[in-house]
């Protein structure tokens, strides 16, 4: 009690708040860079910008003036930033919504007034715009989906360099209300200083953004816009194969890959306060392809969601605890494709399912309640199959019919606090009387799940944070269906040395909860705390439309930070961190414990670093033996080691190592790191190469029947693999003009492993394994032929692995008018998973650019119409 009294005595909270207004003018300023329009004589420039760095609390050392006027239809920014050496100021040229080390001005405006969520508009002496929208009261909480159609201008002069910003209001949501107050922060960046300007500074220690903006009055006569904008597009694209022919031998052989759609968007406004996003025949690919990886483990691997209609407004799908909505879920490759691969010679099918089309609402009323609301419906999708013994084609159903719908509503209940609730649902097309066959009667026919969450800002200055949340979902489909969920990586219901679940072969349905809440003082000079814990019942399941890797957890958590954000003479500020994690199984097995401790500081330099370091102490795993009994894991201690530069400086580079030591034998290092460089304003060129070498062991291998009564009849094969990885992702990007660039990104992969030691588990709850002979161990034609003790002698597939890839894309991108953009793409995806030689050897990314793969050539353009 007396460490929390003293913490709430020494909270800090916002004082008077500072004050400027916009003028109305009849005729608008020429947005040219210049400032010299009867608009700009009529307005009053805001001046006194403070530091928050590097010496937080004293004026600017550069003068910079900001001024806002408005017509019925946007409000215009002017502004002029004086600079004692203007030849120096930095104009670095970037990708759209990159700022790079371009000195830059940034406006924020929280234009509902909630003290919560802002959007911020920045431009960089270059002329280069970003745009982003801060969900939540964080100066660094921020959601770069956020594409507003506006424009800049910018000039260099004798005293600086000055800007001209025109935002439309259409492109804002507000209040109707007949004068407008809105919350207002200015930011000016001034790289070569390391200096960072603020109209408001927020200190250091606290944790908050919109609350402690000051005031942009005066925009008078204006209306929420009901707006209607159509963006339609016209695309097309062609596949050639390179190194290979897969289809050779095939009745398919002369097949043709190229195709063209034609669909596009349209964007309403419903009221004042809502749009709707509506999709037709949508255009989804990713300009940036995935990166490489390979994984090892029973768990699927997430990826980032780029495409635009599921990014921009995706933190309104967004809550407390799991992940209820996983965007990528909607147009994924058809999930069950592997196991049809794992039956057929050949098999052709789409990258992505068809999808037919998608719609979403989102907004906030002037109550505070924000709404998110998303539908879209994929098609069936087909394999085309054949066998090269009995030359027998068919074609495969892979994935049905699907429905998807998300729902999120969240109260806004002042002070940074907010309620909310979430519903999702997938249908699928899948009968039980119907025509399908085979693969789709594994999916559910229906998911659903349910959600609420709530957060609350506590104390003085909102410095403690309690959140909450619980749900519940419900899965049904047929027998088949949900005999899989059971067996699967999430849950493995068919553990023989449990008795808490079971497998049921006739079950129809599945469902499960899940339930969490945590206490954190998030803001404060020095101590920072967390407790917290969550439960998800083994029967909790997302991943329809959601993403969950593991049910049947129970875990309590601990956290406590130190930190100074002072500066000093050896230092500009530090922080260390201790963690405790907890988990359990429903069981009451412990799973794992985690205890670490992070320390991490700023040099004067405003150079970063931290060191992490992490001990492991013995438990025992559920998920090792994959749906086998449990298992110990060993004891161990982990390093991790970053640094990087100055995040001003012009070429930009970061190290990174980690290196970890098990009981068990694992043990190894990884390497990584970053550079960029821009040799001239125009073109930048980055590099982050990576470099592993490790062994893990015991890394599971296979079960097999076989085994002693001690393992319940089975064999649990490991082994010890030693790992190899070498990867490089190299960027390219030439501006000719803010609005037109030529991006080149190639990501060469190379990874190997080679398994050896290999041996079964002896009994439950041990990590000991009886030994293989090495000497009887030996590999033909993919197989792995292995002889235990007694002499008898079995196979399993060969684990090893020695793979290249290359993927790559040439991007030419023109925003040739506001909103309106042309692509011209050129991409690579090469693989080949027996290649030669080995990781470690120079050569070895090289190999990937002659892989057998293919080149797609596309063409996009899309045509922003704004409709009045």
């Amino acid at each position: 009690m007396l460490l929390l009294g003293s913490a709430l005595a020494h909270a800090q909270v916002p004082g008077p708040r500072r004050s400027v207004s916009a003028v109305r003018v009849e005729q608008p300023p020429v947005l040219d860079g210049v400032l010299d329009d009867a608009a700009w004589a009529q307005a009053t420039f805001t001046t006194d910008l403070v530091q928050k760095e590097p010496d937080q609390g004293l004026p600017a050392t550069l003068r910079t003036e900001v001024a806002f006027v408005h017509d019925s239809d946007a409000l215009y920014v002017g502004a002029r930033m004086f600079s004692d050496s203007p030849a120096d100021i930095e104009t670095v040229m970037t990708r759209r919504d990159e700022s790079g080390v371009a000195e830059r001005l940034i406006i924020s405006l929280d234009t509902w007034r909630d003290r919560r969520t802002a959007y911020s508009f920045a431009v960089t002496a270059a002329g280069q715009r970003v745009d982003w929208f801060h969900p939540s009261d964080g100066e660094y909480s921020r959601d770069f989906s956020f594409n507003p159609v506006w424009q800049a201008r910018t000039r260099l002069t004798g005293e600086g360099w000055v800007a001209e910003l025109r935002i439309p209001f259409s492109q804002l949501r507000f209040n109707d209300a007949d004068e407008q107050v809105w919350g207002l922060n200015l930011n000016r960046y001034i790289p070569r200083r390391n200096e960072d300007d603020f109209w408001v500074v927020v200190p250091r220690h606290v944790t908050g953004w919109a609350s402690w903006f000051g005031e942009l009055t005066g925009v008078r006569g204006v209306r929420p816009s009901r707006r209607l904008e159509l963006l339609p597009y016209v695309a097309g694209d062609w596949q050639v194969d390179s190194g290979r022919n897969p289809r050779a031998g095939t009745p398919y052989d002369s097949r043709r890959d190229w195709a063209g759609r034609v669909g596009g968007d349209v964007k309403v406004g419903l009221g004042p306060n809502l749009t709707l996003d509506a999709t037709v025949n949508p255009d989804f690919g990713q300009l940036e392809a995935d990166p490489a990886v390979v994984n090892l483990t029973a768990f699927e691997t997430f990826f980032e969601e780029r495409r635009p209609f599921f990014t921009e407004g995706a933190q309104l799908f967004t809550g407390q605890g799991p992940t209820y909505f996983y965007s990528r879920r909607i147009g994924a490759a058809p999930r069950l494709l592997g196991d049809l691969k794992s039956q057929r010679d050949f098999v052709e099918a789409p990258r992505a399912s068809t999808l037919w089309g998608a719609g979403k609402l989102t907004g906030r009323l002037a109550s505070g309640l924000s709404v998110g609301a998303l539908a879209a419906v994929t098609g069936d999708s087909f394999a085309d199959v054949y066998d090269f013994d009995t030359a027998e084609e068919g074609r495969v159903k892979v994935e049905p019919f699907t429905g998807y719908g998300v729902v999120r509503v969240q109260q806004e209940l002042g002070g940074a606090s907010v309620v909310g609730a979430m519903l999702t649902g997938v249908h699928r097309g899948v009968s039980p009387t119907g025509p399908e066959e085979g693969l789709v009667f594994n999916l559910p026919r229906q998911a659903y799940s349910a959600s609420a969450d709530a957060s609350f800002r506590l104390g003085p200055g909102g410095q403690y944070a309690l959140s909450t949340y619980a749900g519940g979902s419900h899965v049904s489909g047929t027998p088949e269906a949900m005999l899989r969920l059971q067996r699967s990586s999430a849950r493995y219901y068919q553990r023989p040395d449990q008795s808490y679940v079971r497998v049921d072969p006739e079950a129809t349905s599945l469902s499960g909860y899940t339930v969490g809440a945590s206490l954190e003082r998030v803001s404060g000079e020095t101590w920072l705390w967390s407790v917290g814990g969550s439960a998800e019942s083994p029967g909790f399941e997302l991943n329809d439309v959601g993403s969950l890797q593991t049910a049947d957890d129970l875990e309590a958590r601990l956290g406590l930070t130190y930190r100074d954000t002072e500066p000093g003479p050896w230092l500009r500020g530090f922080e260390v961190e201790l963690a405790l994690l907890n988990n359990w199984n429903y069981g009451g097995v412990r799973q794992s414990t985690t205890l670490s401790s992070t320390a991490s500081s700023t040099l004067p330099n405003f150079w970063t670093g931290s060191l992490t370091a992490t001990y492991l102490p013995r438990a025992l795993s559920d998920v090792l033996t994959r749906g086998g009994p449990l298992m110990q894991t060993g004891q161990g201690v982990d390093f991790i080691a970053e640094l990087e530069n100055a995040f001003s400086a012009t070429t930009r580079w970061s190290l990174s190592a980690k290196t970890w030591r098990y009981e068990t034998g694992s043990h190894g290092y990884v390497l990584g790191g970053s550079l960029g460089v821009q040799p001239t304003r125009r073109l930048r060129l980055s590099l982050e190469p990576g470099l592993s070498s490790f062994t893990e062991e015991p890394q599971y291998v296979a079960t097999v029947e076989g085994g002693g009564p001690e393992t319940f009849g089975r064999r649990y094969v490991f082994g010890a693999v030693d790992r190899r990885e070498l990867s490089a992702r190299l960027r390219a990007d030439f501006f000719v003009t803010p609005d037109l660039s030529v991006e080149l990104y190639a990501e060469p992969f190379a990874s190997s492993g080679r398994y050896h030691r290999f041996g079964e588990l002896a009994r439950p709850r041990s990590r000991e394994l009886l030994r293989y002979g090495e000497e009887n161990t030996t590999r033909e034609g993919g197989k792995l032929r292995l002889v235990d003790a007694s002499g008898a002698a079995f196979e399993v597939d060969d684990p090893d692995f020695n793979l290249r890839s290359l993927r790559s894309n040439l991007v030419v991108r023109w925003e040739f008018r506001p909103g309106s953009t042309l692509y011209l793409v050129w991409q690579q995806d090469r693989a080949t998973e027996r290649a030669l030689g080995r990781v470690m050897q120079a050569s070895a990314l090289g190999n990937s650019f002659s892989a057998p793969g293919s080149h797609t050539f596309a063409m996009k353009l899309s045509w922003w119409l704004p409709v009045d």
